[in-house]
């Protein structure tokens, strides 16, 4: 991964930052995921979490709003979320 100087950085920390993660339908997705967030953001609590089921009910869309305070942890998180195996996408 490059490494972008804080200087040149388009994000103000700390900032909230939203992250979209999508997986397969299932019960444990949504609690998981919360739980991978909050190693890494131990603010986070589940009134930042929005939900939105496809249309034929197969995938989960999360929207997870984070308080990012370094480009540090933001990448930690999309790697950990990334390479988990209930997670099919994140943006």
């Amino acid at each position: 991964m490059q490494h972008i100087p804080p200087e040149q950085s388009l994000i103000e920390y700390p900032c909230d930052f939203p992250i979209k993660v999508m997986g397969v339908m299932q019960d444990s997705f949504a609690q998981t995921i919360v739980e991978v967030v909050m190693i890494h953001d131990p603010t986070f609590h589940a009134g930042k979490l929005e939900m939105r089921p496809s249309s034929k009910g197969n995938y989960l869309a999360l929207t997870i709003t984070i308080r990012a305070i370094h480009r540090e942890q933001l990448d930690n998180i999309y790697r950990a979320l990334s390479s988990h195996p209930m997670v099919k996408m994140v943006l």
